[in-house]
């Protein structure tokens, strides 16, 4: 098993709308690589229970939910190593972790997950149970809504498919980030 040392540290960003594959791909790259995934749905529903996300506005929830996302990452460049996250992220951001990455002499890579089937994502969002602690399931709505809010993503990336079998998705990944 890779210990996250590969000649030159990566940071793999999986994004994506909820139900396209984010953390099925992340996962099973940081299982076979050895490379730990930081996941956004768990690290934020760590902290409801303390009430710290109640009545945040949006601008300020995107804001923690990407420093904290960002403090993990230089631990691992700190490290020396690779991180995984599996998050969303807009252009701005992933420009700023494309930076960060670079002082460590590391990578940016992301990979978009999308489901080009409504009917498939949608039954794929319905259909799962994740059991985060202290977060709350994904509904379809609430993807329509994250879908007409959110900007495309436009920069350099690797596009998977849901409607494509994960074993063809993990293939792309591995080749794209050769770790």
């Amino acid at each position: 098993m890779d210990d996250g040392n590969a000649v030159s540290p990566q940071v793999i960003v999986f994004t994506g709308l909820p139900g396209t594959g984010k953390s099925t791909l992340s996962e099973r790259l940081g299982r076979a690589t050895g490379v730990p995934v930081f996941a956004a749905d768990w690290l934020m529903g760590s902290l409801v229970p303390h009430g710290v996300l109640n009545d945040l506005e949006f601008e300020t929830y995107a804001a923690l939910h990407d420093g904290l996302m960002e403090t993990l990452i230089v631990r691992q460049l700190r490290l020396g190593q690779s991180a995984i996250t599996d998050c969303v992220v807009d252009d701005a951001t992933a420009e700023r972790w494309a930076g960060i990455a670079a002082e460590y002499g590391a990578r940016l890579r992301v990979v978009e997950c999308i489901c080009t089937d409504a009917a498939l994502h949608r039954s794929r969002v319905e259909g799962r149970v994740r059991g985060i602690p202290g977060w709350h399931e994904i509904d379809w709505a609430h993807v329509e809504h994250m879908r007409n809010e959110l900007p495309p993503f436009t920069l350099d990336r690797l596009v998977t498919d849901a409607v494509d079998p994960l074993e063809a998705n993990m293939d792309k990944v591995r080749a794209y980030v050769s770790l």
